[in-house]
């Protein structure tokens, strides 16, 4: 492959800031990976096949072949559905409630097996993630882990999640000088409801995965961890705090900074949201790995994005505040097993 029309040079995050205002960041996986290297796994779903605890079994794996989806909610979803269906007709639920179960603790097992532990967190790592995204007016994220939620906690005063007082969503909710945190894909602090409406954990952040961890029938975890791009639209559209955080992402941009996203083919309705945005610069980060690699990934980008309408940047991963290599979190030696989980405190 040639790359003739494209150098290899790099801007600095930090003089490319200077220049133009940048009130909209866009952040994918690579954000988490530069803290912890394992959330750069390649599929939570067959994490959760392979899981030394309770691995998915052939019957739980016919349950997400017969919904032709990799993503748990709308199996969870359809599984709490069944039961309720059979309790009307007076037929025996204990088939979809056992496998309810039984793939809640697959995926439990597997996010706890990728996901970095709340006590190799650095706090002061967690201070300058928090700096940085109250930089923006808007933060859309991607990611479902918790590292952005544990972030902001630290001071969550400059931001906005659109939850109100009750953990329940409210689009409605605005505060003025405060920086709206979007996930656009759900996260592990999210839950759906049995009437469908999304609802936050209050969980304090230190027991906040071990709160996930607990194998319960009333919370369905809201988050879109893998599959196509059609089938993550399929579930934004029925989800109504997705479907308002994708419209949110859609609506029009000055200049959008994109961090660790690599907007590869399963992103195309974030390609598309963004298109519509029509943003007149759009920033995105690349790791220096070579000269050919740079080159690749400024072709890629080029192609999603192409018109004289909209200039595109091109800056090092590891000049952004959220790239710097000192966020990293080492995983050797890492033998030590992890707390049974145990229910946390409300924090009201």
């Amino acid at each position: 492959m040639e790359f003739t029309d494209f150098d290899a040079e790099l801007a600095d995050w930090n003089e490319l800031r200077t220049t133009t205002l940048f009130s909209d960041l866009l952040v994918g996986n690579g954000a988490s990976v530069a803290v912890w290297k394992n959330f750069s796994y390649f599929s939570l779903f067959e994490e959760s096949e392979t899981t030394r605890n309770k691995p998915l079994s052939h019957t739980e794996l016919a349950v997400f072949n017969a919904l032709d989806t990799r993503n748990f909610e709308p199996v969870l979803s359809a599984l709490k559905t069944a039961m309720r269906v059979n309790a009307a007709l007076t037929i025996s639920s204990s088939s979809p409630r056992n496998r309810y179960f039984a793939i809640k603790e697959a995926l439990i097992h597997a996010v706890r097996s990728v996901h970095i532990p709340w006590r190799l967190v650095n706090e002061q790592s967690l201070l300058r993630i928090n700096q940085e995204l109250s930089q923006y007016r808007n933060v859309f994220s991607t990611n479902y882990d918790l590292l952005c939620f544990w972030a902001v906690m630290q001071s969550p005063e400059k931001f906005n999640d659109l939850f109100g007082d009750d953990a329940t969503f409210d689009r409605t909710q605005s505060i003025s000088d405060t920086t709206r945190m979007l996930y656009l894909h759900g996260g592990l602090h999210l839950v759906k409801n049995l009437d469908g409406s999304v609802r936050k954990l209050l969980s304090s952040e230190s027991t906040l995965l071990g709160s996930f961890a607990i194998n319960a029938l009333d919370d369905v975890p809201i988050f879109i961890s893998e599959d196509s791009s059609a089938n993550k639209v399929k579930m934004i559209r029925h989800t109504d705090y997705l479907s308002f955080c994708h419209a949110q992402l859609a609506s029009p941009k000055e200049a959008l900074c994109v961090f660790g996203h690599a907007l590869g083919q399963q992103d195309a309705h974030i390609v598309h949201a963004i298109k519509l945005a029509a943003p007149k610069t759009i920033a995105f980060s690349i790791a220096p790995r070579s000269q050919g690699f740079i080159q690749q990934q400024k072709r890629h980008y080029s192609s999603l994005f192409t018109g004289p309408d909209v200039t595109l940047k091109f800056y090092d991963a590891k000049t952004h505040p959220l790239g710097d290599p000192a966020l990293s979190v080492s995983i050797k030696g890492l033998n030590t097993p992890l707390p049974s989980p145990k229910p946390s405190a409300s924090r009201h």
